[in-house]
């Protein structure tokens, strides 16, 4: 009979990889602690230290600026949404 594997959080995977990074225990410690292979303490390590990267390299201003006129878009699109429901509305009115 084959076991189920666990599903781990992203938010938990994190919280290992930093542990391993402070560098205060072993990762043979840290994979008893939190109750994983130590080759996947490494792993999420590393993947953490490559995707750092990322975190401080995303212009935060361009993607203010799309979410703005993504926004804009659709409050302009539920304005003539309300007015095509008004006139319906209007029309329907004057054949009942």
């Amino acid at each position: 009979m084959s076991r189920k594997r666990k599903q781990h959080s992203p938010a938990w995977k994190a919280k290992v990889a930093l542990a391993a990074l402070k560098g205060d225990r072993t990762t043979a410690e840290l994979a008893g602690q939190f109750q994983v292979h130590p080759t996947q303490v490494s792993q999420w390590k590393r993947e953490l230290l490559e995707g750092a990267e990322e975190v401080f390299g995303r212009d935060r201003r361009r993607e203010a600026g799309e979410q703005e006129a993504l926004i804009a878009g659709l409050y302009e699109q539920i304005g003539r949404l309300q007015m095509e429901s008004a006139w319906l509305k209007k029309k329907a009115a004057q054949f009942a």
